[in-house]
């Protein structure tokens, strides 16, 4: 999975950080159709909270690192 973001100051509208962040899932894959399924499906929820926690530090480093107004 690939997340990008862009922040943007709202008094201007001008970016002021973007960035991209990338997580993958690996699983197992067994001989029965449904539990294949079961594990991408698996897979993929778990990637989409990983990534969801590297969004949520990046944009907080990102926004640390602004200047006080």
């Amino acid at each position: 999975m690939t997340a990008t973001y862009l922040l943007s100051d709202t008094a201007t509208g001008k970016p002021v950080a973007a960035g991209t962040r990338q997580m993958t899932s690996s699983f197992d894959s067994p001989r029965q159709e449904f539990a294949v399924l079961r594990a991408q499906r698996d897979a993929e929820n778990r990637a989409a909270r990983e990534l969801a926690d590297l969004l949520h530090l990046a944009i907080a480093e990102n926004l640390s690192r602004l200047p006080q107004s």
